[in-house]
């Protein structure tokens, strides 16, 4: 099923991100793309990733402004 495929990418990209938290960027892009095909298919979204994403954009306009 596409839904636990995506959701599983997702939570490897999670885990990647632990593991390199200086490519957050690329990362938080990856996750977002994954929440779209969610989306896209009408699917339910997991609400910890929907926060994770709302906390990374957050985080990365932080950043952007400071610079």
């Amino acid at each position: 099923m596409a839904f636990d495929r995506i959701k599983s990418e997702i939570y490897m990209l999670l885990t990647e991100m632990e593991n390199r938290p200086h490519d957050k960027w690329e990362l938080h892009e990856m996750i977002s793309e994954k929440l779209n095909e969610l989306r896209a298919f009408g699917l339910p979204l997991p609400q910890d990733l929907v926060e994770l994403e709302e906390k990374l954009s957050a985080e990365l306009n932080v950043v952007t402004k400071s610079n």
